[in-house]
């Protein structure tokens, strides 16, 4: 029992130094430790935290580290599991590459190449702004400049970057740089970013292959960028498909109506100009 107390006196004391905490969130892990320290029985205080934290918790309005906190405490530690980041940090093998994009909020961007044989890893993260370790608070915000992405870590022996950036397609709406479905704003904007001049060159022709196609009435919108610095997003935000299945279904599913009625529209646009042009 002390040993479980004395970690999660740990993860308070961590919470309480992140600067991502806020500072409400912050008061209430400083008036633990405080009333701890006074000599107050530590199974109380962490009630008592609990109970100041659940109305934002079940509004999911606590931020990422603290909300990871209290799924520890409330009997949901499958929740707030750490992700492993190893293969992010890692050098890649001879046969590996990675790729970068940014479509919308990123817990709808993982599933679908993480469900591709050959992917290795999906990692949700910040890049293309200009603020060293951006925290979710700041790039939601607006005050960072990144957008919300995922990289891809692949074996090239069994899919190819060309599969990737046609998946990417599919799964977003190439004609909107002021976000992506509900999801407003610039760290929402779609996004493809290069790593090397190979990858610059098989996306650009297929963006303008797309754009050729007749596929959208609009213009393709979706810009190529050199890659910069790949931040990896906070553990709550980790395979959030997975940690939080009912409410990534409603997303999801919102998403894939969207896209569905986007791509039944395209495919008759393309039917009445085969028939004009007849």
């Amino acid at each position: 029992m002390m040993e479980k107390q004395q970690v999660l006196l740990n993860d308070i004391y961590n919470l309480i130094l992140n600067p991502a905490t806020r500072d409400w969130e912050r008061q209430q892990l400083v008036a633990l430790k405080k009333a701890v320290e006074a000599g107050t029985a530590f199974k109380a205080e962490l009630a008592r935290l609990e109970a100041s934290l659940r109305p934002l918790a079940v509004r999911d309005n606590l931020t990422p580290d603290v909300t990871d906190f209290y799924h520890k405490i409330t009997g949901e530690p499958e929740l707030a599991e750490p992700f492993d980041l190893t293969r992010h940090y890692a050098a890649d093998q001879p046969y590996e590459e990675r790729a970068i994009f940014a479509g919308g909020c990123f817990w709808c961007m993982v599933e679908p190449f993480d469900a591709r044989p050959g992917i290795s890893a999906v990692i949700s993260g910040y890049t293309g702004g200009h603020t060293d370790k951006p925290t979710y608070e700041q790039v939601i915000g607006q005050h960072t400049g990144h957008v919300e992405a995922v990289e891809i870590i692949f074996d090239t022996r069994v899919v190819h970057y060309a599969d990737l950036i046609e998946l990417f397609w599919q799964i977003t709406d190439p004609t909107d740089d002021q976000g992506q479905m509900n999801d407003r704003g610039t760290h929402y904007r779609p996004v493809i970013f290069v790593r090397n001049a190979q990858q610059r060159a098989i996306a650009t022709a297929s963006k303008q292959e797309l754009a050729a196609s007749g596929k959208y009435s609009r213009p393709i919108v979706t810009v190529i960028e050199s890659a910069q610095k790949f931040w990896p997003a906070e553990n709550f935000h980790q395979e959030f498909y997975k940690k939080n299945r009912q409410r990534y279904k409603r997303l999801e599913q919102t998403r894939r109506q969207f896209l569905a009625v986007q791509h039944l529209r395209s495919k008759l646009r393309r039917y009445l100009q085969r028939f004009k042009q007849k």
